[in-house]
């Protein structure tokens, strides 16, 4: 008994430095972006993505190549996806019009390289034992870095577009500018390593209460490490709501899901017992589906961009976005 409580205590403190730290990343991000005269689109997108992501990484790495746990990388990352389109939900239940008729509609084409990237995902789990390999690895792995590399140019050059259509330009950062550089990123590299050492013992404690408590490793993972994990991107959206930005949050939330497709194929690096979607369990593809659900949702609600709520404090899209999320719960418990 007093073994599971050290693990539970364990995989708070590392769930709490992870906001913490998190949240830090994101502001010294937004910090860098601000003085080297990066667009705040692309900032959102891509750079605070990646940063916000980087529990994700670090928890995948430590889950398939230190306890050998590849369902708990997986559900990691499929939970964080769904966790993610969650966030949009409470980001619409904070503001009075819906959310997706306050943002760029430009955000379906991240939408877009999202789904792509989880069919490839879903058929690559699906087909683990009729396609070929390469080394150790499945040769989807492959797909999925390219298409990602693709997904990152196509995006900015697509906000680059945009940047110069609205008149925008970036400006040369000063010498004054270079010092301050200099201390931001010091931080930045600070507050990366504090995530890095929690992020490295959460799947430890997470793979004992699932073993202590019965849960199993699919069901935790995709419901409590990935809300851990995703705590920064929650804690930034908020911040961001809170400033006015709200197409930096949803452009966050949504590229993080690119970026986690790519941890993906890096988890599938570090596994050397074989192709790691091989040695998922096949529960995880109703994960996959669902984000593929919700992420076309989130695509409707772009497109038709809805003036009214419909639904109490929630617009149709993101109500339909938190009943997908809580069935896959429900499901992965009962399974």
């Amino acid at each position: 008994m007093n073994n599971i409580y050290f693990n539970i205590f364990g995989f708070t403190l590392c769930a709490a430095i992870i906001i913490f730290s998190g949240s830090k990343l994101s502001t010294y991000g937004d910090k860098i972006a601000e003085i080297t005269g990066l667009g705040k689109a692309w900032l959102g997108l891509i750079l605070m993505a990646s940063v916000t992501s980087l529990p994700e990484l670090i928890t995948g790495i430590s889950a398939v190549s230190i306890i050998n746990a590849p369902d708990l990388a997986a559900g990691d990352i499929f939970g964080s996806c769904m966790f993610n389109l969650l966030i949009l939900s409470v980001l619409d239940a904070r503001i009075k019009k819906p959310l997706f008729s306050l943002v760029k509609s430009s955000h379906i084409l991240v939408v877009i390289f999202g789904i792509i990237l989880l069919t490839i995902v879903g058929i690559a789990i699906h087909l683990t034992n009729k396609i070929p390999s390469i080394l150790w690895m499945s040769s989807f792995t492959f797909l999925i870095f390219a298409i990602y590399i693709v997904s990152v140019w196509g995006i900015f050059k697509y906000e680059q577009a945009d940047l110069m259509k609205s008149g925008e330009t970036n400006n040369a950062y000063t010498t004054y500018d270079k010092v301050e550089l200099k201390k931001v990123i010091g931080n930045y590299a600070l507050h990366a390593l504090i995530v890095i050492c929690a992020a490295i013992f959460l799947p430890y404690f997470g793979e004992n209460i699932a073993s202590a408590t019965g849960l199993g490793n699919s069901f935790f993972a995709t419901l409590f490490i990935a809300a851990a994990t995703s705590l920064p991107e929650l804690v930034v959206s908020i911040a961001a709501l809170r400033m006015g930005s709200l197409d930096m949050a949803v452009g966050n939330l949504l590229g993080s899901n690119i970026f986690n497709m790519f941890i993906l194929g890096i988890d599938d690096l570090f596994y050397r017992e074989g192709s790691i979607f091989s040695a998922i369990s096949p529960t995880h593809l109703l994960s996959v589906l669902v984000v593929i659900i919700m992420s076309a949702v989130v695509a409707l609600g772009l497109l038709f961009r809805p003036e009214k709520k419909q639904l109490w404090v929630f617009s149709l899209d993101t109500f339909i976005i938190i009943v997908l999320y809580v069935f896959v719960m429900i499901y992965l418990l009962l399974n």
